[in-house]
C-alpha cells in the first residue's frame, strides 16, 4: 500500500516544474474549442493533378472540415511540385534509384479581409528502388506519391494550427 502513495508522490514532485513552463495544449476545448473550429473553417479549393487530389483529401480529412456546418472563414490556396528524378546510374546506363520530391506551397487566406496570415511551404520526399519489374516501380511511384500526400498535408495543418493558436 505504501509502494503506491511513494509512486504518486514522486510523480506529482517531477510534474511540478512543468507547470511553469508554459506549455498549453493546442486543442483545448477539444472538437469545440477554439483552434478546432477555426480549422473546420477552412475551405480548400481544388488543387489540379492526382498529387493535388490527394493533397486536398488528406488536408481535409486533418481539417474536419466534413465535421461541422461551419462557414468558411479562411481560404487554404496550395500549388504543389511533384519531380520524380533518377538516381544511382548502373553500369549499364540504366537507373537504379529514383526519388520523388513532393513540394507544396501554400497561403492561408482570412476571406473577409482578404490578408494572408501565412505564406509558406512543405514538403517531403521518398528514395524509390527501380526494379526489373515495371509495374512493380510504378505502383512503388504511386505509393510513395500517397505517404509524400500525407506527410505534406500534415506539415500544413502543423503551421496552420500553430498559427491560428497564436492568433488565439
Amino acid at each position: 500500500m505504501r509502494h503506491p502513495l511513494r509512486l504518486s508522490l514522486a510523480l506529482a514532485a517531477l510534474s511540478l516544474p512543468l507547470a511553469g513552463c508554459g506549455l498549453q495544449p493546442i486543442y483545448t476545448g477539444g472538437g469545440d474549442g477554439f483552434v478546432a473550429r477555426e480549422l473546420a473553417a477552412i475551405d480548400v479549393p481544388a488543387i489540379p493533378g492526382r498529387e493535388g487530389w490527394l493533397v486536398r483529401n488528406a488536408l481535409t480529412d486533418r481539417l474536419g472540415r466534413g465535421s461541422s456546418g461551419s462557414t468558411s472563414q479562411y481560404r487554404l490556396d496550395v500549388v504543389l511540385d511533384d519531380d520524380l528524378e533518377g538516381l544511382g546510374l548502373l553500369t549499364d546506363d540504366t537507373i537504379g534509384r529514383q526519388r520523388r520530391i513532393l513540394r507544396a506551397r501554400y497561403q492561408l487566406v482570412d476571406v473577409t479581409t482578404d490578408t494572408i496570415l501565412i505564406d509558406a511551404t512543405a514538403g517531403s520526399d521518398a528514395g524509390i528502388d527501380v526494379v526489373s519489374s515495371e509495374f512493380a516501380t510504378i505502383a512503388a511511384e504511386q505509393t510513395a506519391l500517397e505517404n509524400l500526400s500525407q506527410e505534406v498535408a500534415d506539415q500544413i495543418v502543423v503551421r496552420i494550427t500553430r498559427t491560428l493558436r497564436e492568433r488565439q
